[in-house]
Parts: structure tokens; C-alpha cells; sequence
């Protein structure tokens, strides 16, 4: 399936086309699936010109292009499912159901962030969400999932406090697959059957390498076989095909079959960080996956197929772009933490 792009780096063109596979699902869905992968950039582009106006500051890594893959798995999970992000995690908790105002204030460094302005950009956390925060270092979430799934299966089997499993998804991405944790916990999670869920988010670059040139099997999904699990090539520029590999693995992990790994095949729009100037990758890439924007191809798709008009999608488009406007305005409003709270979320409140 699709060997030569390890080579070429170009995108993938061999997997689902339009979506003609994907005829069947509603247009609710559709416009839901629109609206959070819209969501998604438009945050990160505000995101941008805030970190340039010195609203923020530190490392931010931006997710554009990639929002197919975040949508099309987190939007199929349940809020008790869990999620275990990157250093590129900010979409990741706005799919799981993180309001953006709370992610901008915490980019902020505000006390009304969602990790109350001590975590920034790579260490979003919400535990009303589940969702188990970004990590600054690559594999540092893979064991932090194994246990939240491990946890799930302990429940049901031995406190019966569960009707059914609850599923974790890890996302990590193809740098991290050359890492020790990324095999000792395939090899883990398949001795306890535990319901994980390992996405590789492959953007083709890990910072400046290249894929390809950085592995002895550039195809990720097939080391799943190694260890006696499933593995899955999808196009994670197509949302449509990215939710139906989820769909089954999620199925499988809840139902107590144990994990998937899942390679989705995906491209960065932007620079590994808002501090790279992203001289490495040719144009000619980089104008090969841009024609390939998963949000304008949901769109057209829509479009073209007739299931709705342009007015409709407008609203929604004017609703993000409201949504994302009362975000910075909140965050701007929110106040510093108080140099006197520098210890109150070290430690539990015993009282």
C-alpha cells in the first residue's frame, strides 16, 4: 500500500478518494466533523499571531493540516474515554470537549487555564474531560496510557464499577516510534489486552529528519504484526477515512479484544515549532500537501455533492471564528496567578 511515499515524501494518493466510501454517514455528522476541524485551525492560526503580538511565549507547536486525524478519532470517543496527547496537543483537547477559552488562557498563562497557567502550551490538561495532557518529551504519554487503559480493565474486572471498558488513545508521532517505550508498551498492551488505542500522527519530519531516512522500516503500522496486533495505513488527510479505522478499533478495544496501532499519513502546514523557520522541507512537498487540506476537501466534498449550501457552512464558519474571538478576549481578561499560589497545585488537599 502506497510504498513509493516513504520515498518521495509526496502525499499519498491510494487511499480512500472524495470520500466516495464514506457516502453513508449523515450530513449532522458532516457538519460536526466541519465544524471541529475548523475549530481546530483556526485556533492554532490565532495562536500564531498571538505568540508573534508576545501574547504567549515558550514553545508552540501548531497542528495545521492534521486536524482530519484528531477529529475523525477523538469525536467517536465517549467523555470518559481518555486521551493522552504531545507537545502538539492543543487541538487534541478541543476535540475531547476542552472549551478553547480555557486552552487560550492556559497558553496565556493565566489562573483560568486549563492546567491554571502552570503547564503553557505542551501540558494541557483537563480532568473533567480526561484528558491526560500534552508531554513535552517525545514517548513520555505511551506508559501514562497503558496505565489509564490498565485502569479502565481493573475496574470492570475487579471492583465491577464499569458496564463497559473505556478506551484510550494515545497520539505520538513517527519520531517516537524509533523509542524504546513505543515497543515495550506494544508488547504491554497486548499481553493484558488492554483497550489503547496507538495513534502515530506520521507527518512525514520529526523536527528537521525525515522520516524515511530516520527508520530501517519507514512503514510504522506494520511493526503492530510483531507483536500480534493490528495495524492500519490510513490517509489522515481524509476525516471520513480516519473515523472509519477508529471506529473499528475502538470497537475492538471496548468490547476487551485489546489495542490497534494506527499509522495515519498526514503533513504539517507549518513549522515544527512558531520558532522554526521551516527551511528543510522543499516546496514542491510542501505545495503537494496543501492541495490535500483536509478541511477544504470535507468542504467541497459537501459542496459538491449537495448535501447542504454555502450559507450553511458560513454559519458555521462565523460561529468558529466567534468562538475563537471570545476565546482571547477571555484569556486577555483572565488574571495572573498570584506569586503567593506558586505551591497550591503541587500537593492534593488533604481537608
Amino acid at each position: 500500500m502506497c510504498k513509493k511515499q516513504y520515498m518521495t515524501a509526496l502525499p499519498i494518493t491510494c487511499l480512500s478518494k472524495n470520500f466516495d466510501s464514506e457516502n453513508s454517514v449523515s450530513l449532522d455528522i458532516l457538519l460536526s466533523l466541519y465544524e471541529d476541524m475548523l475549530l481546530g485551525r483556526t485556533f492554532e492560526d490565532m495562536c500564531a499571531q498571538m505568540y508573534y503580538r508576545g501574547k504567549m511565549f515558550g514553545f508552540v507547536h501548531l497542528y495545521n493540516g492534521q486536524e482530519a486525524v484528531s477529529t475523525g478519532i477523538i469525536k467517536l470517543l465517549k467523555k470518559e474515554d481518555y486521551v493522552c496527547s504531545t507537545y502538539r496537543d492543543h487541538v487534541h483537547a478541543i476535540s475531547k470537549g476542552v472549551e478553547p477559552k480555557y486552552v487560550m488562557s492556559e497558553l496565556f498563562g493565566k489562573e483560568t487555564g486549563c492546567s491554571k497557567g502552570r503547564g503553557g502550551s505542551m501540558h494541557i490538561f483537563s480532568s473533567d474531560y480526561n484528558f491526560l495532557g500534552g508531554f513535552a518529551f517525545i514517548g513520555e504519554g505511551i506508559p501514562v496510557a497503558l496505565g489509564s487503559a490498565f485502569q479502565s480493565v481493573y475496574r470492570k474486572q475487579i471492583f465491577s464499577t464499569l458496564k463497559e471498558l473505556n478506551v484510550t488513545v494515545c497520539f505520538f508521532g513517527d519520531g517516537t516510534t524509533n523509542n524504546g517505550q513505543f515497543f515495550e508498551c506494544l508488547n504491554m498492551s497486548v499481553l493484558w489486552k488492554l483497550p489503547v488505542i496507538f495513534v502515530v500522527e506520521n507527518n512525514q519530519w520529526a523536527i528537521g529528519m525525515a522520516h524515511h531516512r530516520s527508520t530501517s522500516s519507514p512503514e510504522i503500522y506494520q511493526k503492530a504484526k510483531v507483536f500480534g496486533l493490528p495495524g492500519y495505513e490510513v490517509d489522515g488527510m481524509d476525516v471520513l477515512a480516519v473515523r472509519k479505522i477508529a471506529q473499528k478499533a475502538i470497537d475492538r478495544a471496548r468490547s476487551g479484544d485489546g489495542p490497534t496501532l494506527i499509522e495515519a499519513l498526514t503533513y504539517r502546514f507549518r513549522g515544527h515549532s512558531l520558532a522554526d523557520p521551516d527551511e528543510l522541507r522543499s516546496r514542491q512537498e510542501k505545495n503537494a500537501w496543501l492541495v490535500r487540506d483536509p478541511i477544504r476537501n470535507l468542504k467541497n466534498y459537501i459542496l459538491k455533492n449537495s448535501l447542504t449550501d454555502s450559507d450553511v457552512l458560513k454559519t458555521v464558519e462565523v460561529k468558529v471564528k466567534k468562538n475563537i474571538e471570545d476565546s482571547v478576549n477571555f484569556a486577555l481578561s483572565s488574571p495572573e496567578p498570584n506569586i503567593k499560589d506558586l505551591k497550591k497545585y503541587l500537593f492534593t488537599d488533604t481537608e
